[in-house]
């Protein structure tokens, strides 16, 4: 239809003499939001008409300023404005409309208004990339966040799906997760509010068989994403309309020259050497990582087709990246911190907890499952109704998942097993912001099953697909402190998530107590579990810890004779270890190092769950 459209007006011009038109339209939303976007899916080309048009609405609104405002125009109000007569009788859809059309603009070119139609609304043939600088001035009123995207979707995917509307010059900044991977959200620039405002109306629009969450974001989290200062970045970055392709898995040892041997001549790098840039880590040792340039999508096509091909000894991952990635991956976002952080000093709480997540059997606790991931304690707190004075101090815990967002889990500490039981029979399948939860009574054993990632429902316990008893993050042992902090210096600190305390091998009983607190590194090791071990659960009202002054720590070291972690540089990694490598060939290995004495201890197997987070073969750490 649109291709007979174009031949019946050429063909009409064409009569006249003329060779050129321009397209008016009421409002931009069937050109911005229909046309180019389903066109777009479809592979189809549009004409050069219907990337530059006027919108009668804002030309009317200039031309007659004390009209209504441009998004509370119609063709009827203008028609009304102006004392033209329309005729909805028309049988034909959208006759009546193009002759009123026609009218209001004879009107507004009359000799009384002479209005000229000089800017015409223009549609970006495609999406430019370029770097940004920190030091730019972003409008939060022009940035979105767009969250769902697949895993391989490139800044041109991006700007495909946001087709038909006006995306900011280097506008696509795709988000990277710790490990340096995209995480399926990008925060995206348009070139004004307007534009933003429209991309708004795609949330929940396809990116093939996927859905595409759009939300509001700030000129702060753009620039914290796409920003960048570096020299070499912005040399790279110079040569602008580049296709950027991102090689992982080089080898430590690959020269320009090898990565240009790889791409081979049928994908002629721009710029020769200086269209590669290897990434490194801050004390100069290569991550195995590179960016390409190509002058063209036939040669990034042609690159793109070694994907998985094989340098060296390894195989070679190649990936579309952006700008922005760039910047991302070369200033070290993700880089700058080491796999396994240098342990830090000890901890003391500000005031002891004086209420831990049981570890019992005792069933004096219930879980909520299902919740709306809007809700929060005091939600919890209504739909508990008249339970809610039966809850222990410091109770409830919002469980969060990977990516720190609510589950839609909580677990609540009850004061007794009856209470817990009473809730269960009163709540369950109670509504909750249109959502019905389920509530299940469960102990505080059970509840670390869950955690783990075994089912607990009406029909009983399921154990979870692991074979090893806890799966919260190592504990360190400290000591207690008689130092007591004042009340104003506690203030200064926010609360922290709440871990559950782990379970420990059998102690002596004549051992001193011990307190068990996970620094700020473990937690987030914790929060990085994949697979099916979810988040541990988080209360608003626990108490926050504070790094112990170095004499404080050794002056309670020596009243408690309790172990002090090692200190920085006292641990080793050992990494590509032989499967079958047990802890007689590691300690022939030391052989003539000391090492933790009479303390076999010292060697620590990293778990499978650990692994997964490391994503590397099998290790130890030694102390």
């Amino acid at each position: 239809v649109v291709f007979q459209f174009s031949q019946l007006v050429s063909s009409d011009l064409k009569v006249l003499g003329r060779s050129s038109y321009t397209l008016c339209s009421d409002g931009q939303l069937l050109i911005r939001q229909v046309l180019h976007p389903e066109t777009s899916k479809k592979n189809f080309l549009l004409s050069d008409c219907f990337y530059s048009f006027y919108d009668l609405r804002k030309e009317f609104h200039t031309c007659y300023p004390s009209s209504a405002a441009v998004k509370d125009q119609t063709i009827k109000t203008m028609a009304e404005y102006l004392g033209l007569g329309t005729d909805e009788a028309e049988e034909d859809f959208g006759v009546w409309q193009v002759k009123t059309m026609v009218a209001i603009i004879f009107s507004m070119l009359s000799e009384g208004c002479n209005h000229v139609f000089t800017e015409p609304e223009t549609v970006k043939y495609k999406y430019e990339t370029g770097p940004c600088s920190k030091s730019e001035t972003v409008d939060s009123e022009t940035v979105i966040r767009a969250r769902g995207l697949p895993w391989q979707s490139s800044d041109q995917d991006i700007a495909r799906f946001f087709k038909g509307l006006n995306i900011a010059k280097g506008g696509v900044a795709l988000c990277l997760n710790s490990q340096g991977r995209r995480n399926g959200e990008a925060l995206v620039r348009f070139v004004n509010s307007e534009q933003r405002d429209l991309a708004l109306e795609r949330h929940k629009h396809h990116m093939g068989s996927r859905y595409i969450e759009v939300y509001k974001a700030t000129g702060e989290e753009f620039l914290k994403i796409a920003g960048g200062t570096s020299n070499e970045v912005a040399q790279f970055l110079s040569k602008e309309n580049q296709v950027i392709i991102r090689m992982r898995g080089l080898p430590f040892t690959a020269t320009q020259e090898d990565v240009l041997g790889f791409l081979g001549p049928e994908c002629p790098v721009t710029g020769g050497k200086e269209g590669l840039l290897f990434v490194k880590y801050p004390d100069g040792r290569p991550t195995g990582d590179a960016f390409v340039l190509f002058s063209c999508e036939e040669y990034a096509q042609n690159a793109l087709k070694k994907h998985k091909e094989i340098l060296g000894k390894r195989y070679i991952e190649l990936f579309r990246s952006t700008a922005a990635e760039v910047q991302q991956v070369v200033l070290n976002r993700y880089m700058s911190t080491p796999l396994i952080p240098t342990l830090p000093s000890p901890i003391i709480p500000v005031i002891p907890p004086p209420y831990t997540i049981a570890t019992g059997s005792i069933r004096d606790c219930v879980r909520l499952r299902g919740l709306p991931y809007t809700a929060g304690i005091d939600d919890i707190l209504e739909f508990m109704g008249d339970a809610t004075g039966d809850i222990k101090p410091h109770g409830v815990h919002m469980v969060l998942n990977q990516q720190g967002r609510p589950s839609g889990d909580a677990f609540i500490q009850m004061k007794s097993a009856d209470k817990a039981f009473m809730v269960a029979q009163k709540c369950h399948k109670k509504m909750m912001k249109d959502r019905y939860v389920e509530v299940f009574q469960c102990s505080g054993e059970e509840m670390n099953f869950v955690l783990m990632g075994g089912t607990l429902n009406r029909s009983g316990l399921s154990p979870p697909p692991c074979k090893l008893p806890c799966l919260s993050p190592p504990a360190y042992a400290a000591f207690q402190t008689a130092a007591v902090i004042p009340a104003e210096a506690a203030a200064l600190y926010q609360p922290q998530a709440l871990l559950p305390t782990t379970r420990t091998p059998q102690a002596s009983a004549a051992a001193p107590p011990t307190v068990t607190y996970y620094p700020a590194q473990a937690a987030q090791l914790y929060m990085n579990y994949t697979a099916y071990y979810p988040s541990p659960p988080v209360s608003p009202t626990t108490v926050g810890y504070i790094a112990a002054p170095p004499g404080a720590v050794a002056a309670a070291a020596t009243a408690t004779h309790t172990p002090i972690l090692p200190q920085p540089g006292a641990l080793v990694r050992m990494q590509g270890l032989p499967y079958n490598t047990g802890m007689k060939e590691i300690l022939s290995f030391f052989q003539g190092y000391q090492y933790a004495p009479d303390d076999y201890n010292g060697l620590i197997q990293l778990s499978d769950q650990a692994r997964s987070v490391l994503q590397a073969p099998k290790e130890w750490v030694c102390l």
